[in-house]
């Protein structure tokens, strides 16, 4: 059985897999960049069929490709697409920075697999469809790709992130609503402040999550905006007039998403802009929900010698040798996702600042780490949901007592004795460690039932109504 066959390029000969549909130029990669063993992100490799398909009924309706050349191409981008060519696309990210060997690889699968479908072998005679002459027509490795990256960066965001941010922000809310009359501690600087309720708390956390869903969404619309038609360094050299908007509108009509080509070529094949912005509004999400996640990790610390006020649903055990721990694992999961989307964005700020002259020689890397964080944000966000939020429940008991034991019910009487007198109270409670009414009535500033009128842990959760008395009461009672 022959294991190889010999392929050629312009540099000469290679031995290559005699199962393979890649060519030389992709075994030459292969060969050339044995680093790490990240994959080019499947999301890339399909965009990059779709690129190709669209190419090639744009050539053949502009009558520059023969249509049954056009029609084998998009039979094989087709199958590329159906995930029945997924192991023919072995290279890694850590290649050349334009995707140039991506690019060559995804031309060397078509043509051969072009040949297969025509009745022919592989490695006899004529190609029926070439792949730079034919697959490549009217673009350059410095448009297709970056179109690419787009594509895959408009799905994996809209198909997994905003889903995930979605489902988070309904729990959320949901919470808040439920959790309304729940009257609690509020905490500042890590320490006791005036009253809130649960649900206040957690519309706080329902807002941050639908402003990340919105800044997301803002962001993806540049992303739309593709860089085919631009060729090798903006100018459109080889490509038909009129190339651009038309496969832009087909990539559109084939995805269903408003795909447009970008208004300067310069720009999309020199810079990243786009990209560095949707990736931004990642990681500012991710600020966002690493300080979810750690309030409620600590507002569930405990369960009895935390504080406990929430308790988190028991998904597996916690510890390896102590028997009934259980811990906030889903709260861990995020948060080491949230640092490395943190992570991945000082990455991409500084790869998209170093594109040189008419290109960008970062963009394998760039769209590695746009992929990995949009997924894991959005896998995560999703996640959290489900197996945290969703199981969450208050402890009352516990909530009830530390509202009960706070100092700072004192601040309500601001408005009636002043704030040299209300500290006074909080002082001598918290010496004596004794209730703030009692503290009230021993000092003499507030007997016990005026303390009850005046200190109301509900009427505390919004601003003072204008019936109540202003500062210009200070008179002892």
């Amino acid at each position: 059985m022959v294991k190889n066959r010999i392929e050629q390029d312009t540099m000469g000969k290679i031995d290559v897999p005699a199962h393979a549909y890649w060519g030389a130029q992709t075994q030459r990669a292969l060969e050339n960049f044995k680093i790490g063993s990240e994959s080019m992100p499947r999301e890339v490799i399909h965009g990059l069929a779709m690129v190709k398909k669209a190419a090639a009924m744009v050539n053949a309706d502009m009558g520059y490709l023969p249509r049954e050349k056009a029609q084998l191409i998009c039979r094989v981008c087709d199958e590329i697409l159906d995930h029945r060519l997924d192991d023919q696309f072995p290279l890694g990210v850590w290649q050349t920075g334009s995707g140039t060997q991506t690019n060559m690889n995804m031309n060397e699968v078509i043509s051969n697999r072009a040949h297969v479908l025509s009745g022919k072998r592989l490695g006899t005679g004529t190609a029926a469809v070439h792949p730079n002459d034919h697959v490549n027509m009217s673009q350059s490795s410095n448009d297709t790709f970056p179109s690419a990256m787009h594509i895959a960066a408009v799905r994996v965001l809209t198909e997994t992130t905003l889903p995930g941010l979605v489902s988070m922000e309904q729990i959320l809310s949901q919470k808040a609503d439920h959790w309304g009359g729940i009257i609690k501690t509020g905490r500042t600087h890590a320490m006791d402040a005036v009253p809130l309720t649960l649900g206040q708390e957690f519309s706080g956390y329902a807002a941050l999550v639908r402003a990340g869903i919105d800044r997301i969404r803002t962001a993806i619309d540049r992303v739309y905006e593709l860089a085919m038609g631009g060729t090798a360094v903006g100018t459109g050299l080889n490509a038909p007039k009129g190339f651009d908007q038309a496969v832009a509108q087909t990539l559109a009509d084939l995805t269903g998403m408003p795909f447009r080509t970008a208004a300067n070529k310069f720009e999309a094949l020199s810079a990243h802009e786009a990209l560095v912005s949707a990736h931004g509004a990642l990681k500012s999400t991710a600020v966002s929900l690493t300080k979810i996640a750690n309030d409620i990790r600590l507002l569930g610390s405990g369960p009895r010698c935390g504080i406990g006020e929430l308790i988190l649903p028991a998904n597996e055990p916690g510890s390896s040798i102590m028997p009934g721990k259980v811990n906030p694992t889903q709260v861990e999961a995020l948060t080491m996702v949230c640092t490395q989307v943190m992570g991945n964005d000082a990455g991409i700020g500084f790869a998209a600042s170093c594109g040189q002259f008419e290109l960008n020689v970062y963009k394998p890397m760039i769209i590695a780490n746009v992929i990995q964080s949009a997924r894991l944000l959005g896998d995560a966000a999703d996640s959290f949901a489900r197996n945290c939020l969703a199981g969450l429940t208050p402890d009352l008991d516990k909530i009830r007592y530390y509202l009960d034991n706070t100092l700072m019910l004192v601040t309500a009487l601001n408005s009636h004795i002043g704030y040299e007198q209300a500290a006074r109270i909080a002082r001598h409670a918290h010496k004596q460690n004794i209730s703030l009414k009692q503290a009230a009535a021993e000092l003499g500033i507030l007997t016990e039932q005026v303390f009850e009128e005046r200190v109301n842990p509900e009427q505390m959760t919004g601003p003072m109504s204008s019936s109540k008395p202003g500062h210009k009461s200070f008179n002892k009672v």
